[in-house]
């Protein structure tokens, strides 16, 4: 029984330095997958959190002989990403978008140019907002993109090219104009 206890402290233990050392990149990555939505980028964390401590928990209690989970940081990203998109699928009717962020600027980093971007990608599809978030703010490759999605490379290079036309057009000249200050 003590036995058990101290397995368990430990895997609780392990979970904790994993979420330490993850939680302000998925926090990035959900703050992009939502437009700027704050409030649901820490929603979304908060439910990846939650299960992957789940799923952490029975991974890694299972008797031996079992798998582990391999990468999880890379797989707590992969479970953002999934959550992020699922409840894009499930999302009330009684829930609205915020017309606008509110004001944070970042050190050294020009918050119109950010706040362009962010309410640019915000009007994008999910997917689409997704797929530009993996492959050119994750810089992650086609292939782990597509895994992350459950698609087909092909269906990222499409949707990839789709998305940043509609980017360019949303964008127009606003881009150009905010970069050469």
């Amino acid at each position: 029984m003590a036995g058990s206890r101290v397995a368990a402290e430990s895997r609780d233990a392990e979970f904790l330095e994993l979420t330490a050392g993850r939680t302000a990149q998925l926090y990035r990555s959900a703050c992009l997958l939502t437009g700027g939505d704050t409030h649901l980028a820490e929603d979304l964390v908060q439910d990846t959190l939650a299960r992957m401590y789940t799923i952490w928990r029975r991974q890694n209690s299972w008797l031996m002989g079992h798998t582990r989970i391999e990468a999880p940081g890379a797989y707590a990203h992969r479970v953002l990403v999934r959550t992020f998109l699922a409840h894009r699928k499930r999302r009330s009717s009684a829930e609205l978008p915020v017309g606008e962020l509110p004001e944070t600027r970042a050190q050294g980093q020009d918050s119109a140019l950010r706040l362009t971007l962010l309410n640019a990608l915000a009007q994008l599809p999910p997917h689409d907002r997704a797929v530009l978030v993996l492959r050119h703010w994750e810089d992650r490759s086609i292939e782990e993109t597509a895994e992350v999605m459950r698609t087909s490379p092909g269906a990222v290079r499409t949707r990839t090219t789709r998305a940043l036309a509609k980017l360019r057009l949303l964008l127009g000249d606003s881009l150009a104009e905010l970069a050469a200050r």
